[in-house]
């Protein structure tokens, strides 16, 4: 990389070096083709694309077109396109006390040209890097023509004592000001439908017209749009003429493996080191934790057009992780592992992410979130062991029998929510027939508490014992083998 202390001071410097100009949108094409070529990753971070969204955005630069992002919350709308910065080059020349970022050798500002006319080659330059040349806005009802595009200013005018037929008294808005930027609008809907209108010109001519004046500053931006599909009917739409305008439309989704999500979640989850050295979070239950989120999205108390964020599965690991350091610091413990049961502490971080249909609202958000957490353990419970339901008619040895015996002759298992790693280990470590079970299905290399929990719930969810959730307690048995003990008592 040049050093700053060595580029071009002034225009006549910058003409020697053999500087040339370049619009925007083939800096992009360009540094694209270079880095397709040399199979550099230029969107870091962002998983599960590679096949549907990441094409379809090289093609849309390889086009040099302005580009909306359609998609549902929490489809990584924003992360892509503040990752386009990645693509401009590393510095630009600008005039030196230029607002819109003017290329020296081709000023549109009238302040640049009257600069440049003043003093020629010793005009002074200053390097804007690409981090600067990043402008968003999010697109709230109240956004005004002048805020994007500009208006006359009076104070200007009557401190330069101009009159307002001088375009030196005209304030410019966001966009020329991003002359030579990437200009991102999210929630494009929310904008109202006549500062839409305002984007036309710019958007197919390139130029800006503000007031009554006469402007052709043929602005070099490079647009990019996000927007939400449900936002058409809730809020907003936008415009049929400006959709028109837009020359691509990318549509983005969520996951559609588990895997790809736990990536995700792993790398936008904000967790401090103390919490990365107490808290071990077993592969297992960050699958379990994709899982809901997947049961979520599936699920028919939910508003699929809605959506449910990936914001659910970062905001569930990071409370996970916590419930795990709470009770560790509870217990004076310096590590712990993430239990089954720390799942029951991510309730705060789904109800508030989900849209619920009518029938949702009356079994009410607490009550659906416990239905996502207990399907997708049975989903889990299910993949990894047999189907008990299935063993019930089968003529092999069921592997479960141990494990029924045990509960039937009026065993019970008590886990407390907070109790310490070693009084936890201790209830599941009194269970009879339950590693039988484990070796049978070739789980030994997990961890044994870990699984054996997940045994104690799946068996609850197929109905094999009964569960009971009471005062930060989860009480397992058999409701049959209680009712015997009774009968007996009482007789």
């Amino acid at each position: 990389m040049k050093c700053m202390k060595s580029f071009p001071v002034n225009l006549g410097d910058l003409k020697k070096s053999g500087y040339q100009s370049k619009k925007l949108k083939d800096e992009l094409r360009d540094n694209l083709v270079e880095a397709i070529k040399l199979q550099k990753n230029v969107f870091k971070g962002i998983y599960g694309f590679d096949d549907t969204v990441i094409p379809d955005l090289q093609r849309a630069i390889l086009s040099r077109h302005n580009i909306l992002l359609l998609g549902l919350r929490g489809q990584a709308k924003t992360k892509i396109a503040r990752l386009l910065v990645n693509l401009l080059d590393e510095y630009i020349p600008v005039i030196e006390g230029s607002e819109m970022n003017d290329d020296p050798l081709n000023p549109i500002s009238r302040y640049a040209k009257d600069l440049i006319e003043e003093l020629g080659d010793k005009t002074p330059l200053s390097w804007l890097h690409r981090d600067e040349r990043y402008v968003e806005k999010l697109a709230t009802p109240d956004v005004t023509v002048a805020d994007l595009i500009g208006d006359i200013d009076p104070i200007k005018a009557a401190n330069l004592k101009l009159n307002f037929n001088d375009e030196r008294v005209i304030h410019l808005g966001l966009i020329p000001r991003a002359n030579r930027c990437l200009f991102i609008i999210n929630e494009l809907p929310d904008l109202q439908p006549r500062i839409q209108v305002s984007l036309f010109n710019i958007l197919q001519e390139g130029d800006i017209q503000i007031r009554g004046f006469k402007l052709r500053m043929h602005l070099d931006v490079s647009f990019v749009f996000t927007a939400n599909p449900e936002d058409y009917t809730n809020r907003g739409s936008i415009v049929t003429p400006l959709k028109d305008r837009i020359d691509s439309q990318i549509l983005t989704h969520y996951p559609t493996e588990i895997e790809t999500a736990m990536a995700i979640t792993r790398s936008e989850a904000k967790l401090s080191d103390e919490q990365k050295n107490m808290v071990v979070v077993p592969e297992l239950l960050a699958r379990l934790i994709e899982e809901i989120v997947f049961q979520a999205r599936e699920n028919e108390m939910v508003d699929s057009k809605s959506g449910v964020s990936a914001r659910l599965s970062i905001s569930a690991y990071e409370n996970l992780v916590s419930s795990a350091e709470r009770r560790a610091l509870i217990n004076g413990e310096t590590k712990t592992t993430a239990r089954i049961g720390d799942l029951w502490a991510i309730v705060p971080s789904i109800t508030g992410k989900i849209e619920l249909v009518y029938e949702g609202e009356q079994e009410g958000p607490y009550n659906v979130a416990l239905t996502f957490i207990n399907e997708a353990v049975k989903s889990i419970f299910l993949e990894l062991f047999p189907n008990p339901d299935a063993l019930r008619k089968a003529t092999d040895k069921d592997p479960y029998f141990a494990l029924k015996q045990w509960f039937g002759s009026g065993h019970n298992v008590e886990l407390l929510l907070d109790e310490s790693d070693k009084s936890f280990h201790e209830q599941l470590d009194k269970i009879q027939g339950i590693d039988a079970l484990i070796k049978v299905v070739g789980m030994e290399d997990l961890d044994k508490y870990l699984v054996r929990e997940l045994i104690l719930h799946g068996l609850s969810e197929m109905d094999i014992v009964s569960k009971t959730f009471l005062d930060k307690q989860f009480s397992f048995k058999d409701d049959l083998a209680g009712m015997l003990d009774d009968l007996t008592s009482d007789n």
